[in-house]
C-alpha cells in the first residue's frame, strides 16, 4: 500500500471544516429542494479528486455492480491523504479480504443475500485514530462514489444505511451525548423522504431518532428471527 504524508492536527481540522462545508452546501437540505431528487447534492459534493465518468449509471444493485462499487470506493480510501493512513494500518496484508467482506455486507444490505455474519461495531472498535473529520470524510467519498455509479432510486438503497451505519459507530466511538452532526442528520431525514415519499409506514422498520442502525440486523429478518 501506499505511503501517505503524516497528517497534522491543525491539517486535520481544516479537513474537517472543509467536509462539513461539503455536507452543509447539499442542494438536498435547501428547503426549495426537499421534494426533488437527494441525489442533486453531488454538485456540491463533487471534488477533483473524484475522475469524471460517462458510463451508464446503474438502474438497480446486482451482485457485480456491487463488488465494482466496493472496489472503486476503497481504492479512493486508499488514494485519500485523511482516510488512507487509517486504513492502511488496519488491512496491511488483508485488503482482499476486506474487500470480499464489505462486497457481501453491502450485498446482505440492498440485495437480501443474508451471507455476512460480522458485527460492525466490534470492528471498527480496536481503530483508536478515528475522529469526527474521517466520518465526514468516509460519507462524502461514499455517497459520491454511490452517485457517481447509480440512477437515483438505486443510489438511495446505499446511502441511508451508510448514513445510519456512521450514526451508529459514531455513538459507539464517541458516546451516546456526542451530537450527531446536524448536516448528517437533515441528509437522513431528506433520504428517508425520498424513499417513502412520505408514507406513514416505511419498508424499513422505524427507529427512535436517538437510535443507530442495529450492527446485528444484517442477515436477520426485521423481528430478528
Amino acid at each position: 500500500m501506499k505511503n501517505h504524508a503524516i497528517r497534522t492536527p491543525l491539517a486535520a481540522g481544516n479537513e474537517f471544516a472543509r467536509e462539513s462545508a461539503i455536507l452543509r452546501h447539499l442542494d438536498v437540505l435547501r428547503p426549495k429542494n426537499l421534494n426533488r431528487s437527494p441525489l442533486l447534492f453531488h454538485r456540491s459534493m463533487m471534488n477533483t479528486e473524484h475522475p469524471s465518468t460517462n458510463a451508464p449509471r446503474e438502474r438497480e444493485p446486482t451482485e457485480a455492480n456491487v463488488r465494482a462499487l466496493v472496489e472503486a470506493f476503497y481504492r479512493r480510501v486508499d488514494d485519500d491523504p485523511l482516510l488512507g493512513p487509517i486504513f492502511s494500518r488496519a488491512l496491511t496484508g488483508r485488503w482482499d479480504e476486506h474487500l470480499a467482506k464489505m462486497t457481501t455486507f453491502w450485498s446482505s444490505l440492498v440485495l437480501g443475500s443474508k451471507q455476512y455474519r460480522g458485527n460492525v461495531q466490534e470492528a471498527h472498535r480496536p481503530i483508536d485514530d478515528i475522529e469526527p473529520q474521517h466520518f465526514a470524510r468516509w460519507l462524502s467519498l461514499f455517497l459520491n462514489t454511490v452517485e457517481s455509479r447509480y440512477e437515483p432510486a438505486a443510489a438511495v438503497q446505499f446511502m441511508e444505511p451508510a448514513l445510519r451505519i456512521a450514526q451508529s459507530l459514531q455513538l459507539s466511538k464517541f458516546g451516546w451525548d456526542y451530537q450527531i452532526p446536524v448536516e448528517q442528520q437533515e441528509l437522513l431525514a431528506a433520504l428517508k423522504r425520498q424513499r417513502t415519499g412520505g408514507a406513514p409506514e416505511p419498508r424499513f422498520p422505524e427507529r427512535p431518532d436517538a437510535e443507530p442502525f442495529p450492527a446485528k440486523f444484517i442477515g436477520k429478518s426485521a423481528d430478528g428471527k
